[in-house]
């Protein structure tokens, strides 16, 4: 390799991977694209005083580093690995969909959607008047005017509701043509906590910056979704030591 001729510079937000430790063999994936990468080294210090305006003595307490990161894709491996601790049904994705507008038939005055992708129907999202917008109002019992009922994705109206035309806005689950996965989120005990390892590179002018971090706990995953924007995922998270005392290795291109 060419020996670097400039001075260590780290520019651009490099390529950031992360590896379950709590798994053993897990699969280590590129967090997708990411966009930032922010790592807050802090410690805690403790001033001695006596009369005068400085300190007599000053020594470091506890340390700590916090962990940011921004990606510009979305993993759901990431989501998953770093803080929800359940597990994807490759080859399931879930939808929405809103019909076209649809005359209420005659009796039994009853409408059953297709989902589309040869999809299963999970769950009713509404009906409105196609003409005017105006929501029907969803009953348990058999409606009346402006009234509706849904079981098992059928949709039943009220008789003098009939030509009415009507939008059905719905969720779905579908396998056929599915490249992706889902996943129920589950609500595991107290205590369960996911450990990661990450590893992260970044290069300038042929200079190679390394960083991994043995032992990091996610603290949150933040998603805003705007008008004109993209989402792109926020993750925060805590580095600690390993069993054998370390926190991570720093490599540097330089001797600087």
């Amino acid at each position: 390799m060419t020996a670097n001729v400039v001075a260590q510079g780290v520019f651009g937000p490099g390529v950031l991977y992360f590896q379950s430790v709590s798994t053993a063999n897990s699969t280590p994936y590129n967090i997708g694209s990411i966009n930032e990468l922010s790592l807050d080294i802090k410690a805690d210090v403790k001033d001695l005083w006596g009369q005068k305006q400085f300190p007599l003595l000053v020594a470091t307490g506890t340390k700590s580093i916090d962990v940011s990161i921004k990606a510009a894709k979305t993993s759901g491996q990431a989501i998953n690995t770093f803080l929800l601790g359940g597990t994807y049904t490759i080859g399931t994705e879930y939808d929405i969909t809103t019909t076209a507008s649809t005359a209420i038939p005659g009796t039994p005055y009853q409408i059953t959607p297709t989902p589309p992708s040869s999809g299963t129907f999970n769950k009713d999202l509404g009906v409105i008047s196609a003409d005017t917008g105006q929501p029907y109002k969803l009953v348990t019992g058999t409606p009346t005017t402006g009234q509706y009922a849904v079981s098992a994705g059928v949709y039943t109206f009220a008789a003098a509701d009939t030509t009415d035309l009507v939008k059905i806005s719905f969720a779905y689950s579908f396998t056929s043509g599915a490249a992706g996965q889902s996943l129920i989120i589950p609500n595991n005990d107290i205590g369960t906590t996911e450990v990661v390892t990450l590893d992260y590179k970044s290069t300038l002018y042929g200079a190679t910056y390394f960083l991994r971090l043995f032992n990091v706990v996610m603290t949150g995953v933040k998603t805003s979704h705007k008008v004109s924007d993209f989402m792109m995922p926020e993750y925060s998270g805590k580095a600690f030591a390993n069993a054998s005392d370390q926190i991570g290795i720093i490599s540097l291109a330089t001797l600087a």
